[in-house]
């Protein structure tokens, strides 16, 4: 699925330009991004837009939900399985669980943030999942 939003360039290298945006309602409740009104994002510019140019640009939503399900819901699923593990293990080795379900805890989390960080890397250089300029309104 395509969403498309209308944004204002206001920087242009190579074939990228710096997109200002209003939010939508998605994005208010979030709070990830710095400000309240106005999002910035590079997106390819195949048109050729130029600086204070009012123009559409598509986002694909499918890895939008791909990428809120890893930064958000994946490093509490490690957690949880970590530190159960960690327990399950000390129990079958007859120590005591609490430090080894929050070792098992910790050390899960903390592999999901380095997972996290390696599928951002890898999103950023996805030409597909970057913003596209489609149309230049003025």
């Amino acid at each position: 699925m395509v969403k498309r939003q209308e944004g204002v360039v206001l920087e242009v290298s190579e074939k990228m330009a710096k997109v200002k945006t209003s939010r939508h309602n998605n994005c208010e409740s979030c709070g990830a991004c710095p400000g309240n009104s106005a999002l910035v994002l590079d997106a390819k510019n195949p048109l050729g837009a130029l600086p204070g140019q009012r123009v559409e640009f598509e986002i694909r939503e499918a890895g939008m939900l791909k990428a809120a399900f890893i930064v958000f819901v994946l490093p509490l699923l490690a957690a949880f399985i970590g530190g159960t593990s960690g327990g399950w293990l000390a129990a079958h080795a007859g120590y005591d669980a609490q430090l080894p379900e929050i070792i098992g805890g910790v050390m899960s989390f903390g592999l999901a943030v380095m997972y996290i960080k390696y599928v951002d890397v890898s999103i950023r250089s996805d030409a597909r999942m970057q913003p596209i300029i489609t149309r230049i309104y003025n």
